[in-house]
């Protein structure tokens, strides 16, 4: 009843289309669906506003082009990460959004705080590293014993930090040497030294 040569009528919008424009459904007698694709999404997609869901929006995009869930902004593939689970093979966010997210993320479950706690303790720094008071703050450093985020610093101060092992000891032995006072061990035997006064 529904079968026209090569194509079929749809049930709902009533439109001859070629089989390919149907999904397969092998319960069917003629093993496809009575709703062609395109009916079929629509009467999805309703479905999912009126439960509530979210949504993608219906946009017209180009051959090799994807609408970006995170930006809105339509952009072509080469703008996204592949994903082996997706339909299309492509990533729903475009690789500027995700670069924003994965950020974010990191400092939620590396640190515990948002972005916002980020730049304001950066504000609150004048924008400037803790210790040398010259360089941009852009790096969050904690303590490695408790994870207690202490401050956001410069690249240089917070890998001399990590070098150092956080240890308070190194760190003095470190200014001493700077301001010219070596330290030298004395030997008083065989493999025993003695540390200065």
């Amino acid at each position: 009843m529904g079968e026209i040569e090569d194509g079929k009528r749809c049930t709902r919008c009533g439109e001859v289309k070629p089989r390919a424009r149907f999904a397969i459904k092998r319960t069917n007698l003629d093993g496809l669906q009575r709703h062609c694709r395109e009916c079929a999404s629509d009467c999805d997609r309703r479905r999912r506003i009126a439960a509530g869901m979210n949504v993608r929006p219906q946009v017209d995009v180009p051959e090799g082009h994807k609408h970006c869930l995170g930006c809105g902004v339509i952009k072509p593939h080469s703008e996204r990460h592949r994903n082996a689970s997706a339909s299309d093979g492509l990533s729903t966010r475009c690789k500027a959004c995700r670069a924003v997210q994965s950020r974010s993320d990191h400092l939620r479950r590396q640190y515990g705080i948002t972005e916002a706690q980020r730049d304001e303790m950066i504000a609150s720094q004048v924008g400037v590293c803790c210790i040398c008071l010259s360089a941009p703050a852009v790096h969050v450093d904690h303590c490695h014993a408790t994870d207690k985020v202490r401050g956001v610093l410069c690249f240089n101060c917070n890998s001399a930090l990590g070098k150092l092992r956080d240890d308070v000891g190194a760190l003095c032995r470190a200014i001493d040497y700077l301001e010219g006072n070596v330290w030298k061990p004395t030997l008083v035997a065989s493999g025993v030294y003695q540390l200065p006064s």
